[in-house]
């Protein structure tokens, strides 16, 4: 039986402390990893806009925020805004 692989560039042995890392964990630390990483998420994205529309107000970036986050259906259904209507 082939083995499934999480990681394909990652070597097996390493793949394989990871997972038992992540076995230890409890379930308070695997939540605090999760939320670190979300939050890590958002600040990339808050950056990617920032870059891409230097002169948005904030009010425009919260909304591509929005768009990029939930989708932009849901900044169409509860903004009237969206990407493709304003360009993305």
């Amino acid at each position: 039986m082939a083995h499934f692989r999480l990681f394909e560039d990652t070597s097996p042995e390493a793949e394989r402390v990871l997972i038992e890392g992540m076995r230890r964990m409890s379930a308070a630390e695997k939540l605090a990893q999760v939320q670190a990483l979300t939050l890590r998420g958002r600040f990339m994205l808050e950056d990617d806009i920032r870059r891409r529309y230097p002169d948005a107000s904030d009010w425009e970036r919260r909304l591509r925020f929005a768009a990029r986050w939930h989708g932009p259906e849901f900044t169409r259904k509860h903004f009237g805004w969206g990407p493709d209507i304003e360009g993305h």
